[in-house]
Protein backbone atom coordinates (compact mmCIF):
# COMPACT_ATOMS: atom_id res chain seq x y z
CA UNK A 1 0.00 0.00 0.00
CA UNK A 2 2.96 2.31 0.56
CA UNK A 3 3.62 2.49 -3.20
CA UNK A 4 0.03 3.59 -3.74
CA UNK A 5 0.11 6.05 -0.83
CA UNK A 6 3.17 7.82 -2.24
CA UNK A 7 1.14 8.67 -5.36
CA UNK A 8 -1.59 10.49 -3.42
CA UNK A 9 -0.80 14.16 -2.95
CA UNK A 10 -1.78 15.94 0.27
CA UNK A 11 -3.02 19.47 -0.44
CA UNK A 12 -3.43 21.53 2.73
CA UNK A 13 -6.24 24.09 3.06
CA UNK A 14 -8.15 22.94 -0.02
CA UNK A 15 -10.96 23.56 -0.82
CA UNK A 16 -11.07 25.64 2.37
CA UNK A 17 -8.78 26.38 5.32
CA UNK A 18 -8.31 23.46 7.69
CA UNK A 19 -9.08 20.76 5.11
CA UNK A 20 -6.37 18.34 3.99
CA UNK A 21 -7.41 17.33 0.47
CA UNK A 22 -6.17 13.96 -0.86
CA UNK A 23 -5.48 14.37 -4.58
CA UNK A 24 -5.67 11.09 -6.52
CA UNK A 25 -4.67 12.54 -9.89
CA UNK A 26 -0.98 11.56 -9.52
CA UNK A 27 -2.13 7.98 -8.81
CA UNK A 28 -4.33 7.96 -11.90
CA UNK A 29 -1.49 9.35 -14.04
CA UNK A 30 0.94 6.61 -13.00
CA UNK A 31 0.17 3.47 -15.05
CA UNK A 32 1.94 1.10 -12.67
CA UNK A 33 0.51 2.72 -9.57
CA UNK A 34 -3.01 2.71 -10.95
CA UNK A 35 -2.65 -0.97 -11.92
CA UNK A 36 -1.42 -1.83 -8.39
CA UNK A 37 -4.37 0.10 -6.95
CA UNK A 38 -6.89 -1.85 -9.04
CA UNK A 39 -5.19 -5.14 -8.14
CA UNK A 40 -5.38 -4.22 -4.44
CA UNK A 41 -9.04 -3.18 -4.73
CA UNK A 42 -9.87 -6.48 -6.45
CA UNK A 43 -7.97 -8.79 -4.09
CA UNK A 44 -10.59 -9.07 -1.29
CA UNK A 45 -13.34 -9.81 -3.83
CA UNK A 46 -11.62 -12.47 -5.95
CA UNK A 47 -13.76 -15.58 -5.93
CA UNK A 48 -16.72 -13.84 -4.26
CA UNK A 49 -18.92 -14.07 -7.33
CA UNK A 50 -19.27 -10.33 -7.93
CA UNK A 51 -21.45 -9.90 -11.02
CA UNK A 52 -21.65 -6.10 -11.15
CA UNK A 53 -19.55 -3.24 -9.84
CA UNK A 54 -21.44 -0.02 -9.07
CA UNK A 55 -19.24 3.08 -9.28
CA UNK A 56 -20.37 6.29 -7.60
CA UNK A 57 -20.20 9.46 -9.71
CA UNK A 58 -17.74 10.66 -10.59
CA UNK A 59 -14.36 9.36 -9.44
CA UNK A 60 -15.95 6.05 -8.51
CA UNK A 61 -16.48 5.55 -12.24
CA UNK A 62 -12.73 5.50 -12.81
CA UNK A 63 -11.99 2.87 -10.19
CA UNK A 64 -15.26 1.00 -10.67
CA UNK A 65 -14.93 0.44 -14.41
CA UNK A 66 -11.35 -0.80 -14.09
CA UNK A 67 -12.30 -3.00 -11.13
CA UNK A 68 -15.26 -4.46 -13.02
CA UNK A 69 -12.90 -5.43 -15.84
CA UNK A 70 -10.49 -7.04 -13.37
CA UNK A 71 -13.33 -9.00 -11.69
CA UNK A 72 -14.94 -10.02 -15.01
CA UNK A 73 -18.11 -8.21 -13.95
CA UNK A 74 -20.40 -5.63 -15.47
CA UNK A 75 -20.19 -1.96 -14.56
CA UNK A 76 -23.16 0.13 -13.40
CA UNK A 77 -22.79 3.90 -12.90
CA UNK A 78 -24.61 5.40 -9.93
CA UNK A 79 -25.32 8.91 -11.17
CA UNK A 80 -26.23 12.31 -9.82
CA UNK A 81 -29.74 13.55 -10.71
CA UNK A 82 -30.88 14.09 -14.29
CA UNK A 83 -27.93 12.36 -15.96
CA UNK A 84 -29.74 9.17 -16.98
CA UNK A 85 -32.72 8.72 -19.29
CA UNK A 86 -35.86 7.46 -17.57
CA UNK A 87 -37.00 5.29 -16.02
CA UNK A 88 -34.67 5.55 -13.04
CA UNK A 89 -34.69 4.54 -9.39
CA UNK A 90 -33.34 7.12 -6.95
CA UNK A 91 -32.31 7.58 -3.33
CA UNK A 92 -32.03 10.96 -1.60
CA UNK A 93 -29.40 11.52 1.07
CA UNK A 94 -28.26 14.26 3.43
CA UNK A 95 -25.23 16.42 2.81
CA UNK A 96 -23.68 18.74 5.35
CA UNK A 97 -25.74 21.61 3.90
CA UNK A 98 -28.61 20.13 1.92
CA UNK A 99 -29.78 17.03 0.11
CA UNK A 100 -28.43 15.15 -2.89
CA UNK A 101 -29.61 12.16 -4.89
CA UNK A 102 -28.13 9.08 -6.54
CA UNK A 103 -29.88 7.42 -9.48
CA UNK A 104 -29.57 4.25 -11.54
CA UNK A 105 -31.57 2.88 -14.42
CA UNK A 106 -34.47 0.85 -13.08
CA UNK A 107 -33.13 -2.20 -14.96
CA UNK A 108 -29.43 -1.65 -14.18
CA UNK A 109 -29.27 -4.62 -11.81
CA UNK A 110 -31.10 -7.93 -11.80
CA UNK A 111 -32.83 -9.19 -8.63
CA UNK A 112 -30.30 -11.16 -6.60
CA UNK A 113 -27.32 -9.99 -8.68
CA UNK A 114 -24.13 -9.91 -6.57
CA UNK A 115 -22.93 -6.30 -6.40
CA UNK A 116 -19.83 -4.46 -5.19
CA UNK A 117 -19.95 -0.67 -4.64
CA UNK A 118 -16.80 1.38 -5.34
CA UNK A 119 -15.81 4.98 -4.68
CA UNK A 120 -12.60 6.92 -4.32
CA UNK A 121 -13.09 8.34 -0.81
CA UNK A 122 -15.11 7.48 2.26
CA UNK A 123 -15.61 10.70 4.21
CA UNK A 124 -18.81 11.13 6.25
CA UNK A 125 -20.41 8.04 4.69
CA UNK A 126 -23.58 9.60 3.32
CA UNK A 127 -22.89 8.89 -0.34
CA UNK A 128 -21.83 5.30 0.32
CA UNK A 129 -24.92 4.70 2.47
CA UNK A 130 -27.11 6.09 -0.33
CA UNK A 131 -25.40 3.81 -2.86
CA UNK A 132 -26.06 0.84 -0.58
CA UNK A 133 -29.75 1.82 -0.29
CA UNK A 134 -30.02 2.22 -4.07
CA UNK A 135 -28.47 -1.21 -4.77
CA UNK A 136 -30.87 -2.84 -2.30
CA UNK A 137 -33.84 -0.89 -3.71
CA UNK A 138 -33.00 -2.40 -7.12
CA UNK A 139 -33.24 -5.87 -5.56
CA UNK A 140 -29.58 -6.79 -5.87
CA UNK A 141 -27.50 -8.62 -3.28
CA UNK A 142 -24.79 -6.39 -1.82
CA UNK A 143 -21.48 -8.21 -1.46
CA UNK A 144 -19.61 -5.20 -0.08
CA UNK A 145 -17.93 -1.90 -0.82
CA UNK A 146 -14.39 -0.71 -1.51
CA UNK A 147 -12.83 2.72 -1.36
CA UNK A 148 -9.31 3.84 -2.13
CA UNK A 149 -9.13 6.30 0.78
CA UNK A 150 -10.94 6.38 4.11
CA UNK A 151 -10.82 9.63 6.08
CA UNK A 152 -11.10 7.93 9.47
CA UNK A 153 -11.55 11.12 11.52
CA UNK A 154 -14.88 11.78 9.75
CA UNK A 155 -16.26 8.42 11.00
CA UNK A 156 -18.04 7.52 7.76
CA UNK A 157 -17.55 3.81 8.46
CA UNK A 158 -20.09 4.11 11.29
CA UNK A 159 -22.83 4.78 8.69
CA UNK A 160 -22.07 1.48 6.94
CA UNK A 161 -24.59 -0.62 8.81
CA UNK A 162 -24.31 -3.95 7.07
CA UNK A 163 -22.65 -6.86 8.85
CA UNK A 164 -23.18 -9.15 5.85
CA UNK A 165 -21.37 -6.83 3.40
CA UNK A 166 -17.85 -5.78 4.34
CA UNK A 167 -16.35 -2.36 3.70
CA UNK A 168 -12.74 -2.34 2.49
CA UNK A 169 -10.41 0.68 2.36
CA UNK A 170 -6.93 0.59 0.84
CA UNK A 171 -5.61 3.63 2.71
CA UNK A 172 -6.73 5.32 5.92
CA UNK A 173 -5.84 8.86 6.89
Amino acid sequence: MQQIATLIRAVPDFPKPGVMFRDITPLLADAGGFARCIDALAEPWQGSGVQAVCGIESRGFIFGAALAQKLHAGFVPLRKPNKLPPPVVSVDYQLEYGVDRLEARNDALRPGERVLIVDDVLATGGTLAAARALVLKLGAQLVGASVVIELAALQGRERWQDDAASLQALLRY
